[in-house]
């Protein structure tokens, strides 16, 4: 049993001697490898102790502080790295080695990044510059090299972008430094995008804007301001070119609201058959007259059984009368019936579409609520509605082609004051807040209007209890003009 014992006693001394014998020094201190075993470890616990206070302070603190995720993102990993660093740096000191000693450690390095390790510089320091300046964040919808994409996380060394086909791409963080980036998410997600169309000559021209616009009001995912435009851009070699301009809040889901745009493009053209053409080309032949000789020859030697030849009639496509419905009525036409509008030209009239669109409501529809915030005006261009007051339990009018409602609310900043609902099927011109302006911007005469109809009309709200005295004076006419003048600068 000795032997057994003192062969445990040397394998003993032989490891305390393998793990304590002094392998190199760094400064005055001597490191053995149970010491290097100790700081690997040290620096381990560092790292997860710096990891997790990082992720502590994004999940919890800054949460609180109702920052967005890329500022959390960014933040966080600066910290991180930050006390990362500063563990490392105690540890160090801690093990009681002379940081000035790795000056000389420092420098070969140095040289090591600047030679060997050029591209890992590059892109920590470039890392780096993302995370401090943020023309990137996390979250954040960018093109870069033509590739499409979410940042879903930055590093040091490379960002991780998730495409819109999910796909996770890594992406060295000096392509973001050095190349022309595409942030659609930089400081307002909103953006543009345009839709190229194409028409047969001789199409009309306020048709073609009509229904690129209706088409553009019917997808949900386009803001309603910036309202969309529609630009004619170029005489094309078989078609007339034209542009949608819609505006998105969503750049992720650009081409799917280009696809449904698409979609509904489609429908308004053949629903108004306007024809998107085929490109034509000129075909030039040469010795047309030997081939003029070649063809009637083979016509005269043709075999028809001692008969006429027989001509095919083609069966021409039976003419359906078009209805003269106020429904199928182009809305520069249902425009043209307003007074307001009746001696606008064709371009003043494609100029007008875009500032408001058609809307039909079956009759019986509650088209506003009283009490309800105001941010749209409207004209009728067929049909009635009925005006009064719920509350109150009171009529107050009929209202029908060519007159209009919801002035109130816009000019004054109240309330609806009465409920509106359609009496027959009714279409409405509908004119947002924010496109009101240039309206009455064009039309000065529909400003003097509006002026003399609210200021009757609050009259006969104040006779039936209805509107309290709002210090308008002797002459709300004059009051209200002026609020215009103020409002849209007019």
């Amino acid at each position: 049993m000795n032997w057994i014992s003192q062969g445990g006693q040397q394998i003993s001394t032989s490891l305390s001697r393998l793990f304590t014998t002094e392998l190199f020094k760094i400064g005055s201190k001597s490191l053995s490898l149970s010491s290097i075993i100790s700081l690997i470890l040290l620096g381990l616990a560092v790292f997860f102790v710096s990891r997790s206070l990082s992720e502590w302070i994004k999940r919890k603190l800054l949460v609180r502080l109702k920052l967005d995720r890329g500022s959390r993102e960014a933040i966080a990993t600066v910290i991180g790295y930050f006390f990362a660093t500063l563990g490392c740096l105690i540890v160090l000191q801690t093990a009681g080695i002379d940081l000035s000693s790795l000056t000389v450690l420092a420098g070969v390095l140095g040289i090591g990044f600047g030679f060997g390790l050029q591209n890992l510089a590059s892109n920590f320091i470039s890392g780096l510059t993302l995370l401090v300046e943020q023309p990137i964040k996390v979250g954040d919808f960018v093109e870069v090299d033509g590739l499409l994409g979410t940042v879903e996380n930055i590093s040091i060394r490379s960002t991780i972008v998730r495409t819109i086909d999910g796909v996770f791409v890594i992406v060295p963080n000096i392509r973001f430094v050095e190349n022309n980036i595409i942030n659609w998410s930089y400081r307002d997600p909103k953006c543009c995008i345009h839709i190229p169309v194409g028409v047969a000559y001789g199409s009309d021209t306020v048709s073609v804007t009509e229904a690129l616009l209706a088409a553009a009001r019917m997808e949900s995912g386009v803001l309603s301001y910036p309202s969309p435009k529609v630009w004619f851009k170029s005489f094309g070699e078989s078609c007339l070119n034209f542009e949608l301009l819609v505006w998105i809040d969503e750049p992720p889901n650009s081409d799917p609201i280009k696809s449904s745009l698409n979609f509904h493009i489609e429908h308004e053209l053949r629903h108004r058959h306007i024809k998107t053409p085929f490109p034509q080309r000129e075909l030039s032949i040469k010795n047309i007259e030997q081939l003029n000789t070649l063809v009637n020859k083979s016509s005269d030697t043709e075999v028809t059984d001692g008969k006429e030849p027989s001509q095919k009639t083609v069966p021409s496509e039976p003419i359906h009368p078009v209805s003269k419905s106020p429904s199928n009525l182009t809305l520069r036409d249902l425009l043209r019936r307003v007074t307001y509008f009746e001696s606008c030209k064709d371009l003043e009239l494609r100029q007008l579409i875009e500032y408001g669109y058609r809307q039909l409501f079956p009759a019986g529809q509650v088209v506003c609520l009283e009490n309800e915030p105001g941010d749209s005006f409207y004209i009728i261009l067929t049909g009635s509605v009925e005006v009064f007051s719920e509350r109150a339990q009171k009529y107050i009018a009929t209202l029908h082609d060519g007159e209009f409602f919801g002035e109130m609310s816009l000019l004054l900043g109240i309330p609806r004051s009465a409920t509106v609902r359609t009496l027959s099927d009714t279409i409405l011109f509908v004119v947002d807040r924010n496109d009101l302006q240039k309206l009455l911007q064009e039309h000065r005469d529909l400003a003097d209007q509006i002026a003399q109809t609210l200021s009757q009309r609050q009259q006969a709200l104040r006779d039936l209890g209805l509107l309290t005295e709002d210090g308008l004076g002797e002459k709300p006419f004059i009051w209200i003009r002026k609020r215009i003048q103020s409002l849209f600068g007019i």
